[in-house]
């Protein structure tokens, strides 16, 4: 996490720098492929609109990672990288809805690249939104210059629609929001001339992980036609979140309690339930829960503003429920978007920190338990031992790169 929060510094700098560096390139490549902010709209296409944001060169991208201690990711730099943001359209309690997001490029690939969709972890502050680039840097833009197409939605909830509250851990919304980005990704790349293999790989961690396999998921169910899904890695997630229940029932204290007010807010916005949030939240709790969820503020900054104890942040009844079953509307929509009830088809990788406090290595372990009995034929379990949440990030990149490359 130091290691990312210095990075972004530096990188921010290094980006406005090269842009005025490089003005002459920039103003080259514009010419050839307008960055026009609008970009028409068909029929056929979900793209919206699309912003060029800037180019950064593979030295620059190398004296960062070495800067930060980490000399070992620079063998898989070997690309310059041009960035854009970009909106597409998606869907939303049945409604279109417009969607943002990044994709990054590398420069002068003599193949045409894998596409890599990047999944991002929680996010609480919508300026960590990845189309907010540079300022939201956060690591996985980097896959570009090791070679790929690299899409990275923002979600539901952020960015272009940042008027919503995002729909955590929600399998439907998950989905889409990659598959759609890959869709206008795929024809952004047709209407600039930009080549592109047909392998695709997804990849994410935390939430992300969760997303990564909701998407697997749903295309492996309707695939994208041109596509082959090449592999998935997918670290941390919740997978299961009917076993999470035990968790949050146990009566033991949890020091990440934004995650709670998250998902249960969400679900009750998500599925329109609209429960006032007294009957969920004891107070002072239920009357900051809106200002506490509306973007302004970090994970930490939620954090320090709720109880440690589940039993002290909601309310007796609405824990109670939690505890016996009877709270049977939450509890069914969790057990509704636990992603255990298929099987993996293409090569994937469960990835979870032996020490992780904020989501139980052991989810992973009865998720990759469930798929296997569903016959999941491809499905591999990567225990880090004595990893963290915070800790087992860096040995899955490095776990995952050369295994992706291999399936290429």
């Amino acid at each position: 996490m130091h290691f990312i929060k210095n990075f972004r510094t530096v990188l921010y700098s290094s980006v406005l720098f090269f842009s005025l560096l490089t003005g002459t390139a920039c103003k080259k490549e514009a010419e050839a492929n307008p960055p026009a902010v609008e970009a028409a709209q068909s029929e056929k296409s979900n793209l919206v609109s699309f912003k060029f944001v800037g180019i950064i060169p593979v030295e620059t991208i190398r004296d960062i990672a070495s800067k930060n201690g980490y000399p070992q990711f620079n063998n898989e730099f070997k690309y310059d990288i041009t960035v854009f943001s970009v909106v597409y359209n998606t869907t939303y309690q049945g409604r279109e809805t417009q969607a943002s997001g990044l994709l990054v490029f590398p420069r002068n690939k003599e193949t045409p690249p894998a596409i890599l969709s990047a999944q991002h972890g929680t996010l609480f502050a919508h300026k960590d939104a990845p189309s907010n680039f540079p300022i939201s840097f956060n690591g996985p833009e980097l896959f570009a210059s090791a070679g790929y197409a690299t899409f990275i939605p923002d979600y539901l909830g952020y960015g272009a629609s940042k008027q919503i509250l995002h729909p955590y851990y929600n399998e439907t919304y998950s989905a889409t929001a990659v598959r759609d980005i890959i869709r206008a990704g795929r024809f952004f790349c047709k209407d600039q001339n930009i080549p592109l293999g047909n392998k695709l790989f997804l990849a994410g961690y935390s939430e992300g992980g969760y997303v990564t396999l909701a998407a697997q998921k749903n295309l492996e169910a309707n695939p994208l036609p041109g596509l082959t899904l090449a592999g998935v890695a997918a670290g941390a997630g919740g997978y299961d979140l009917t076993a999470m229940i035990g968790n949050i029932a146990s009566g033991e204290t949890y020091n990440h309690p934004s995650y709670l007010a998250f998902l249960t807010q969400a679900y009750n916005t998500a599925n329109n339930w609209n429960r006032p949030l007294n009957q969920l939240f004891k107070e002072p709790y239920a009357s900051k829960i809106p200002g506490l969820l509306d973007g302004s503020k970090t994970g930490g900054q939620v954090n320090s503003e709720l109880p440690k104890l589940p039993s002290q942040l909601f309310t007796e009844a609405f824990y109670n429920g939690l505890k016996t079953g009877t709270e049977t509307q939450f509890i069914n929509a969790l057990a509704e978007n636990s992603l255990t009830d298929w099987a993996p088809q293409a090569p994937t990788r469960l990835y979870h920190g032996t020490a992780d406090d904020v989501v139980p290595f052991q989810n992973s372990q009865i998720t990759y338990s469930k798929l296997k009995k569903n016959g999941a034929k491809q499905l591999d379990l990567y225990p880090i031992p004595g990893g963290t949440h915070g800790t087992t990030f860096q040995p899955m990149i490095m776990e995952l790169i050369p295994w992706f490359a291999s399936l290429q």
